[in-house]
């Protein structure tokens, strides 16, 4: 009698799986709500709102999180990239004016020291 139950129950099983029987699969998560909570009518919008998710995007509801969890990830990574690019480019043109600065600066000392140089000369 038991091996007999377990052949029954193994032609079933395998006709699930092996057939690609996929709509078992969607009803699986809230029949296991209903299992764990004991609340229907919460498995019943479960089912619910996945089809309907499913009928107008084409994809169930854990792909969208999936693909709005990667677009955060890399919106957060390209922030990243372009904060680190700006410091970079601020960085580069403050040493080009610290050079600039620098420059004007011996530029006009030597100007003074050649002034009074001649000053010096002139009055010798």
């Amino acid at each position: 009698m038991n091996s007999r139950l377990f052949k029954i129950f193994t032609v079933l099983v395998s006709f699930l799986f092996l057939t690609g029987f996929t709509p078992f699969v969607s009803i699986l998560g809230p029949g296991l709500t209903v299992f764990t909570s004991g609340n229907v009518y919460k498995a019943t919008a479960q089912l619910i709102i996945d089809q309907s998710i499913k009928k107008k995007t084409g994809k169930n509801s854990l792909t969208i999180v999936k693909e709005e969890l990667d677009k955060k990830k890399n919106k957060k990574e390209f922030n990243e990239e372009l904060r680190n690019l700006v410091e970079k480019r601020i960085n580069i043109t403050r040493k080009k004016l610290e050079e600039q600065e620098l420059r004007k600066l011996v530029k006009k000392r030597i100007r003074i020291t050649r002034s009074i140089i001649n000053l010096n000369n002139t009055t010798q």
